[in-house]
This record gives structure tokens, sequence and C-alpha cells, in this order.
């Protein structure tokens, strides 16, 4: 293997670097030096991500098992940037909890290790690499979401992740038994020569598909959201909300357009079904929620079901119109994120009544979430309002015109249910609102990049035609 051959592996390799740094950073550091920690993982994960976006060939490596091109480079950098976004939104949080009890680093170290366990899995070429990517970004995030050890709550969310994890672990793994079965190859290229439309390829491919249904939280393979999401922190709510998700999602639609492309007359009909049943699921739910984080958390599994809309084409359009709006979703939900965790380390408030009167308090923090919300629903200008569209024409390309009215639809509930929350910030009237507060300077900075991104994304039209241009690489 020359130099040339190792670059292509250059984010994972970096990745792994600061994983390395930071574990002998924790070795030999004193009590008093452990809070440079976080600054110190700052920098260096800043300058990982700036790196990913230098140009890099193609190629493959370990015989086509890894695999990568521009497409994936940009989707690793979205990834990589947003959990910088995250970490800087964590910043005080660690600072002022987790540095106390000696497990910040721990905490970055996880968060790093699934980051690049989702690296792995985005550029796998065959099962096998797919699997063990797939185990690498799930298992760190067990022990993040039960981080918060002295909370009930948060042990109880880590087991229920734990053992959903496992059950959607062993579906997968048994479905792709079963697919090595009919093929004798785990390559995705070799595997999509072969494979032919039988009995046992559709179980098989069923049981797969299952398996990364649950990482998607796709219905009904929800259950385990809303209470995770609840239990857990919220920064590792958010990365189970937007980097955990994109990246499942990514690796889902390598895998439909290649692998299994002789099987698009069957996955198509799971995919419409399960789009209906996702957005419907996860839109009337968080209609009931009071909870923040379990409102995300049925928003995020409706926006799930909107993804699936770009799926269907299975072409050149799909692929750009996934990618793009997986970046969109990652910016504007990391901006609502980040306003309840602002808001919750300042006052432990986390319920939408609390929110009421919040714009004569903190009217940024407001205009900040009324704006990740917006692009959430699909407002004009704002990012998510291209993102949906964009999903809309995929699968009005292939005639899918009734599911994108269904689409319409879920996009009206969705919008009555954000509303709710802006209503109580601008709108309704608390003698008890929660106080003016100002965040520090890393929640600053973590919520100004996300406003930008949701703003950037939307109004400047040739990253979308970038990423068309370059999505015809796999």
């Amino acid at each position: 293997m020359n130099l040339e051959s190792f670059l292509l592996m250059r984010s994972e390799i970096g990745l792994l670097a600061i994983i390395l740094f930071l574990l002998i950073f924790e070795l030999f550091s004193n009590q008093k030096q452990k809070a440079a920690v976080i600054p110190l993982a700052l920098f260096l994960l800043a300058i990982n991500t700036l790196i990913g976006f230098l140009p890099l060939t193609e190629g493959e490596l370990f015989g086509g098992m890894f695999k990568t091109n521009a497409l994936l480079v940009l989707f690793k950098t979205t990834l990589s940037f947003g959990v910088l976004i995250l970490l800087l939104q964590s910043a005080d949080w660690l600072k002022e909890k987790i540095v106390a009890e000696n497990k910040a680093t721990e905490f970055i170290i996880l968060l790093l290790s699934s980051l690049l366990g989702a690296f792995y899995m985005i550029s796998a070429g065959d099962f096998l690499m797919f699997y063990i990517g797939l185990e690498l970004t799930t298992l760190p995030v067990a022990a993040l979401v039960a981080y918060e050890t002295y909370k009930r709550k948060s042990a109880e969310a880590g087991i229920k992740y734990i053992l959903s994890s496992a059950l959607a672990s062993g579906t997968s793994i048994f479905g792709i038994s079963l697919l090595y079965a009919t093929t004798g190859t785990l390559f995705f290229d070799a595997f999509a020569e072969v494979i032919t439309i039988s009995n046992l390829s559709i179980l098989g491919f069923i049981l797969f598909f299952s398996g990364l249904a649950f990482k998607i939280s796709l219905a009904p393979f929800h259950f385990w959201t809303a209470d995770v999401y609840e239990g857990a922190p919220i920064n590792v709510a958010s990365y189970l909300s937007v980097i955990s998700k994109g990246a499942a999602v990514v690796i889902l639609m390598i895998v439909l357009f290649t692998a299994f492309k002789t099987l698009m007359p069957i996955w198509e009909k799971i995919i419409y079904i399960v789009a209906i049943a996702t957005m419907f699921v996860g839109n009337l739910f968080a209609l009931r929620q009071q909870n923040l984080k379990r409102f995300l958390a049925y928003s995020s599994i409706a926006q799930a079901g909107f993804i699936l809309l770009g799926l269907l084409s299975a072409d050149q359009l799909g692929s750009a119109t996934v990618v793009y709006f997986v970046a969109v979703y990652i910016f504007s939900n990391l901006g609502a994120f980040g306003v309840v965790q602002a808001i919750s380390s300042a006052s432990n408030k986390e319920n939408i009544d609390d929110y009421e009167g919040l714009y004569r308090t903190n009217p940024y923090l407001s205009l900040l979430m009324m704006l990740a919300l917006f692009s959430l629903a699909g407002i004009p200008p704002l990012a998510g309002f291209f993102g949906k569209f964009f999903l809309y024409a995929a699968a009005a390309s292939k005639g899918y015109y009734v599911l994108v009215f269904i689409g319409v639809v879920n996009a009206t509930i969705s919008l009555y249910y954000y509303l709710l929350v802006v209503r109580a910030m601008f709108l309704r009237k608390n003698p008890d609102a929660i106080p003016y507060f100002k965040s520090k300077i890393y929640m600053k900075l973590g919520l100004l990049i996300a406003a930008a991104g949701i703003l950037i994304l939307g109004l400047y039209s040739p990253f979308y035609e970038y990423i068309f241009s370059i999505s015809n690489s796999f």
C-alpha cells in the first residue's frame, strides 16, 4: 500500500489519530488539566474537518471492502462538521458537569469513535465492512445514552437502546447471512451481478432492511426513539437524531442503489409503505408531546419518512437529493437541539409550556428556534424548503404522485405542531417566563454556525448543484 492509497482513508486516519491523542492526554494529565481536553478536541476536530475539503481521488482499498469518492468525502466532512457543532454546543455542559467527574475525555472519545464507525460504514464496499462500521457507531452511543449515571431515566434509556440495538443487529446479520447463502459473495458489486429475485433473497433483504431501519427510526422500528431521546443527555439525543441517522440513511441509499438494484421491484413497495407509515406516525405522535426531547424525537421520525421519498427514484437525482436533505437536516436539527440544550442548562426546563414568553426574555434564542423549526417544516426560503422540494421532485420523477401528495399533507401537519412551539415563545405571556441569560462563547458559536447553515444551504443553490454533479460517482 503506497501513500496515495493510504490517504484514501485520510478522514478515518485523522479521526483515529485524534482519538489516540486524546487517550494519551487523559493518561498523562492531572486534574487541573482535564478541562483543557475540550478546546483541544475542538481544535483537532476542526483541523480534520478542514482537511476533508481538500480534493481526493476516487479509489478503493482492501480488495474493494473500503471505497471512497467525491460524494462520500463530502458527506463525511458534513458529518464531521455536524459533530464539531455538537461539541461546541456541549462544551459548557462538559466543563460544568462532566469534567468534575473525570469523564469529559471519555465522552469525547466515545463520540468520535462512533463517528469513526459511521465513516467506515459509509465507505463500505461489502456487507462485512458495513457491519463492522455499524457496530462501531452503535456501541459507543449505548454508553453515551446512559452517561448521566445519576439519573434513572438515563440508565433506563441506555438499557433500552442497547437491547434494541442488539436485536436490530442480530436481525441485520441474519439477513446478511441469508443473502450470502443466495449469492456466495459479500461484496456489493459482485452481489449485484448474481442476485436474483427469490424467496430467500427477499427474506434476507427484509431482515437486513429491518435492522438498518432501527438506526433510522423508521416505523414500525421506531418505538425506542422517544424514550431514549428523553433519557439521554440532550447532546447525545442530538447526535442520534442527526449524525447517526444521517450515516444510516446514506449507507441504505448506497446499498439499495447498487447491491439491491435487481430487487428494486420488491424494495420500492416496501419503501413506499414504510415512508407513509413513518411520516404519519412521527407527525401524529408529535402532536401530543410536551417534552421537547420527545417532541423532536417524533419530529425526527417524520423527517426520516420524508427522506425515503428520495430513495424511490434510485438515480442521480435521488442520491443528490438525499445527501442534500440530510445536510440540511443536520443544521436544522442541531439548531433546535442547541436551543433546547442552552435553555435546559440555564433553567433545567424542557417542556413546551416552559417556553411561553421566551421571546420577551431571550429573543435571539427564540428567533433561532423559530428558524430551525421553520426549516424542518419546509418554509421558504430556508434550506428545509428546498430539501423537501427536491425530495418531492425525486419521487414525482418516477410517477409517485400520490406519495408526494401524502408528503405535502404530512408537511402541513408538521407545520402545525412546529407552530405550537413558536406560539408559546412569541404569543403567549408568562409572568414566570425563563429569565434572561447569556450563553457562553462555545454555545453561541455552535448556535451561530447552525443558523448560518440553515440560511446558506437554502440561499446558496450552487451547493446542491455541486452535490448533483458528483452524485453519479456511485
